[in-house]
């Protein structure tokens, strides 16, 4: 129950402070770079909920353990072609 009360104190808390730096913004003269960090960055948490979906739904995701195949890609299709005079040095030019 307290760990309830305390996770509550601290949302309303921060939640606070970000209202202050809102109006400090739109209403006080001298507002700067905190209060805009604070806003912006409180925005920016608002909508981190709205895209995040559960792996299993999610468009395009990899299984679990498949994160080395797909870094590597397809593979190559065809062999590369040597760019004329790329030879070895042992070839004579």
């Amino acid at each position: 129950m307290a760990d309830r009360i305390v996770r509550r104190g601290v949302m309303l808390g921060l939640g606070a402070l970000w209202w202050w730096a809102v109006v400090r913004l739109a209403v006080a003269p001298g507002a700067g770079a905190l209060e805009g960090t604070v806003a912006a960055g409180g925005w920016g948490l608002s909508l981190l909920p709205v895209h995040c979906v559960a792996k299993g739904r999610a468009a395009g995701a990899v299984a679990a353990g498949r994160w080395r195949a797909a870094w590597r890609g397809p593979g190559p299709t065809a062999p590369q072609a040597e760019a004329p005079g790329a030879g070895s040095a042992d070839e004579p030019g």
